[in-house]
């Protein structure tokens, strides 16, 4: 029988880790199952796709290795799948470190946003560099930065431009540059993130007007898979995201929401209502509230944005609660200009341990494989197993307790993506 040639050997991993072998949407116990291979390899073929994982006598006696195969020596390293970021906020020029600034000196993030800071001082400026043309290198950075730190596939949101032409427009950036980039990215029209200035006080005029015929030409246009909204005071409330996400429903979109970020809206009970993908944030949901079990016992993931909280000073997600009542649990970063400048998700995985009572195999799998899960894409990546795409991220540690352990500091040595090394970080001489 001749065996499948690779075309990548990763071998002299110290310990391998990946999710348990068990079906996506991981939940309940199965949420902190992990399997550890020591002394491991693992053999990728020219499509980019694992075809040999786990101890590598066994990996080399189950592939063709020939002049041609590239070898890698981990030289002892921890490997983990490539990280899912399934919350980010891609599209967007400049940044609000001043707003930070005036946080440490005591102003609220509701209270910057309603005297026209927040998210539309981010939209007058992303408005202008996509007029001007000038916005792909901040978007090709935002990406270069998420590589870096070991994500290899990332959802990004439009939102900050929210007229009908410029949210298409943050789209088809965004896939323009993904094209050329290692980092897989999913599409997602964040049309209700707020209102603009030119529709303040007629939040329905604008969900009418602009965030539905959005999502209907980014259909049309193949711009989106999903569509989400910022549910929460001074932004949309429970009708009007009800509207818009019912509307993107119709047309093609998968649903997703901010919801309980701030205050309760109501975000639990449409998201169920639905059949919301996921509800993202939950810094208000209440460990003892009912909702919580019945977000628990539904099919809608919980995404738990752990840098939004530190950067804010709000509280953290119960993730300990959603993850021992058998709820969907996802993690992600957040990443954005105003309330999240944050992209590291091994950072994201120390915070959901410290502040959301996480282990450390519930927060790699949470971003793993539940994260692909939420964006469609758990059949390919989020787990070193055969059939799935050869994305690896080595990092300098001893072990998975090490990586969320080791606070800010996660050692990222080298990232693959589909086999290829794109990212090669210190000594290997």
């Amino acid at each position: 029988m001749q065996l499948p040639r690779a075309r990548t050997l990763i071998h002299g991993i110290g310990t391998l880790v990946t999710p348990a072998h068990v079906p996506a949407p991981v939940r309940g116990a199965d949420l902190a199952a992990v399997v550890e291979v020591p002394g491991a390899a693992i053999a990728i073929d020219e499509a980019g796709v694992i075809i040999a994982s786990g101890p590598e006598a066994d990996v080399r006696a189950q592939v063709a290795i020939d002049p041609d195969t590239e070898l890698y020596d981990a030289r002892g390293m921890l490997a983990v799948p490539g990280l899912v970021d399934c919350h980010a906020h891609l599209v967007f020029d400049g940044d609000r470190a001043n707003e930070f600034e005036l946080r440490n000196r005591g102003a609220s993030y509701e209270e910057i946003h309603a005297a026209g800071g927040g998210i539309l001082a981010s939209v007058a400026r992303t408005r202008a560099a996509l007029d001007a043309g000038t916005i792909a290198h901040q978007v090709r950075r935002n990406l270069d930065w998420m590589l870096a730190a070991g994500t290899t596939t990332a959802e990004g949101k439009s939102g900050y431009a929210l007229t009908l032409e410029h949210e298409l427009e943050s789209l088809k950036v965004l896939a323009s540059v993904a094209e050329q980039h290692p980092v897989h990215v999913t599409q997602t029209l964040l049309a209700a993130h707020t209102v603009p200035t030119e529709y303040a006080g007629r939040p329905d005029d604008y969900i009418d007007e602009v965030a539905i015929p959005a999502a209907e030409r980014a259909v049309r246009e193949g711009r989106a898979s999903a569509a989400d909204v910022f549910l929460e005071r001074g932004s949309f409330d429970r009708a009007q995201a009800h509207r818009y996400l019912t509307a993107a429903q119709r047309a093609g979109l998968t649903a997703r929401m901010h919801g309980d970020q701030f205050s309760d809206q109501g975000g639990i009970e449409l998201a169920i209502e639905i059949g919301a993908r996921s509800i993202d944030h939950l810094e208000a949901l209440e460990v003892d509230a009912p909702r919580l079990g019945e977000l628990a016992a539904s099919g809608v993931a919980a995404v738990l944005l752990p840098l939004s909280s530190l950067f804010l000073g709000r509280p953290w997600a119960p993730g300990r609660g959603l993850a021992d009542a058998g709820a969907i649990v996802a993690l992600a970063s957040d990443f954005n200009p105003g309330s999240s400048y944050g992209e590291s998700l091994t950072l994201a995985m120390s915070l959901a341990c410290l502040g959301c009572g996480l282990t450390a195999g519930e927060a790699l799998t949470a971003c793993t494989v539940n994260g692909a899960w939420v964006l469609g894409l758990s059949d390919r990546v989020g787990r070193l197993d055969t059939g799935y795409r050869g994305d690896v991220v080595l990092l300098d540690q001893p072990s998975l307790q090490h990586l969320p352990y080791h606070v800010g500091t996660p050692g990222v040595r080298a990232v693959f993506v589909g086999g290829l090394e794109v990212v090669a970080q210190g000594d290997r001489s």
